[in-house]
């Protein structure tokens, strides 16, 4: 039985250049917006959803004499969602900042050649899985099944997409203006109210008044449960294990000091957090993990969709970009071209498993495959630090274009889209990804200093630090730091654990790696973010119907407007122009 729920029209449009040019374009928004997000709070946004929703507005209000189809709208998408993951993939929020804070710089043409290396491995590893997991077991998808179920449903009630699109362009206008007025008078971004009302303490704990639209957009996309944790977190750390350390004399400088201050203590427990809960949700999913390596013979009989996917594009394609990673990999890192070929080999594994557990749950464990990459070349290159990140930079990578390709795959089957078109989409949407993320990731770079400040880069100390322990053990830790990391796993197992015992509501449980990114940001991004998930709690009961047709709509169109405003911004900092206050 197909799952299909949309059968094309005879000769029906599907890849077109103003498919794959508007998919560009917005997948590198999309892209440029997760880099400022990504090294703020280290989450990001897949950009299906977006593209799918902006290219067929736009091409409504343009009405073209040859319509905008249901099959362009999804090649727009998955040239979209591939430029968009390039954050992700080329490793710009995590591994290649984690190598900036132990002092590797490298240039723009050495991030373009390492993005160029590592972005195809995971389309590669991606299709011949197609038919397994997206025909045979018909894996839920749940991105790409929302995905091809909004393009179906757009082409059905126009308006309503109409109303969406412009919902969201408002709200990205309103937040970009609103961030470029903040950038010119701080104040209004950042009011010392908390320092007014007598609370100086409280606020050079971080515990004060941000006003921003992508912290509260996100507040909306993560949702309560998320939100709370993230508040929980911030308390916890802040407010009470920073606090206590200070007042052990365990750290002796500023607070917000790596090095010596209450900030570099609590860096730890949340990494361990962190990490634990990563491991442990890569763990925990074991059946998926064993039902990947179970052959399953395909009946002879089985349609897998349109036009398939020769074998000579991906298996030649892997064998160049492996060779070329190997290169760059050399020249760039020092890495021996063995443990390159080593890092891809465990990540085609881990990349299947990674397809596996998005296609049931939905989530793409890309941090936890990291740890154990990261865990791994610890013991066959041990105090190698470089080596260490960027072969796990390897791994993320080709997990999260795997499952990025694989959600689109399962939108175009869904549409009765053709494979082939969506691989050279995909293929296409990747390389403008590069030339969008790699820019804007070196103006960031010289314009902040990435990890502090503004741009904590959150999952990049995560790495760092796993890199730094498995080099130099405990003794890179601070002072009686190894007891709260203790107790840290302890609590990133419980609370993994709680979720798996029947009848528990899992909505009730605490997120284990909300709390631990709490640890590591200022505690005014936890909170912004916990008023943007408590306002959608409000606005769900208050307009139930209008809070399910739009909070996605605002939500994204306010990450988007900081986002996009936040390169603007960046420029504005590497030019040197200074606020008016």
């Amino acid at each position: 039985m197909s799952d299909q729920i949309y059968t094309p029209k005879p000769n029906e449009r599907q890849f077109t250049m103003r498919a794959v040019v508007i998919g560009c374009l917005i997948g590198g928004i999309v892209s440029a917006m997760n880099i400022y997000f990504g090294l703020r709070t280290g989450w990001g946004f897949g950009g299906s959803l977006i593209a799918a929703i902006l290219s067929y507005s736009f091409f409504q209000v343009l009405s073209p004499k040859d319509e905008f189809g249901v099959l362009e709208t999804n090649i727009a998408q998955t040239a979209g969602s591939a430029a968009g993951s390039m954050s992700s993939t080329a490793g710009l929020v995590a591994c290649i900042p984690a190598m900036k804070m132990l002092g590797y710089e490298l240039s723009i043409f050495e991030l373009f050649f390492w993005a160029l290396s590592v972005a195809y491995l995971g389309v590669f590893f991606a299709v011949p899985l197609r038919a397994q997991m997206v025909v045979v077991e018909k894996l839920r998808f749940p991105t790409g099944t929302a995905t091809a179920e909004t393009i179906v449903a757009m082409f059905a009630k126009g308006d309503d997409a109409l109303r969406k699109s412009k919902t969201l362009l408002f709200m990205a206008l309103f937040a970009g203006t609103f961030t470029l007025l903040a950038y010119f008078i701080p104040v209004i971004g950042h009011p010392p109210f908390v320092k007014m009302v007598g609370l100086g303490v409280v606020s050079a704990w971080g515990f004060s008044i941000l006003i921003s639209p992508m912290m509260f957009g996100a507040g909306i996309l993560i949702g309560p449960k998320v939100g709370s944790s993230l508040l929980l977190g911030s308390v916890l750390a802040w407010g009470v294990l920073g606090p206590y350390a200070s007042s052990q004399g365990w750290v002796t400088g500023p607070i917000m000091d790596y090095k010596t201050g209450a900030r570099g203590w609590i860096l730890w427990p949340g990494v361990a957090l962190m990490v634990t809960d990563a491991l442990m949700s890569l763990l925990l999913s074991y059946k998926s993990i064993i039902n990947t390596f179970k052959k399953t013979k395909l009946p002879k009989h089985i349609e897998v969709g349109g036009e398939s996917i020769p074998k000579l594009w991906w298996m030649g394609g892997l064998t160049l970009s492996t060779i070329l990673l190997v290169i760059i990999a050399k020249l760039v890192f020092n890495i021996h071209p063995a443990l390159t070929l080593v890092a891809v080999a465990l990540s085609s594994i881990l990349s299947i498993i990674a397809v596996r557990s998005t296609g049931e749950t939905d989530i793409n464990p890309i941090g936890g495959m990291g740890k154990v990459t990261q865990m791994v070349y610890g013991a066959i290159s041990p105090g190698n630090m470089s080596t260490n990140l960027m072969a796990a930079g390897i791994t993320g990578a080709g997990a999260s274009q795997a499952a990025d390709m694989m959600q689109d795959l399962k939108t175009g089957y869904m549409v009765g889209a053709s494979p082939r078109s969506q691989f050279k989409a995909q293929c296409l949407g990747i390389l403008a990804g590069i030339f969008f993320a790699i820019p804007i990731y070196k103006l960031f770079d010289s314009a902040y200093i990435i990890g502090e400040g503004n741009i904590p880069a959150p999952a990049a100390h995560a790495w760092k630090a796993m890199a730094q322990l498995l080099s130099q053990g405990v003794d890179a830790m601070p002072t009686h730091s190894l007891n709260a990391v203790i107790v840290a796993i302890g609590l990133g197992v419980v609370l993994s654990l709680i979720k798996k015992i029947p009848n528990v509501n899992e909505k009730y449980i605490p997120s284990g790696l909300a709390i631990g990114i709490a640890f590591i940001v200022p505690a005014y991004y936890s909170v912004a973010m916990f008023f943007g998930s408590l306002f959608l709690i409000v606005w769900t009961k208050r307009s139930p119907l209008q809070a399910a047709a739009l909070n996605f709509a605002v939500a994204s169109g306010l990450v988007a407007g900081e986002g996009l405003m936040g390169v603007v911004t960046a420029a504005l900092t590497f030019l040197g122009v200074k606020p008016l206050m």
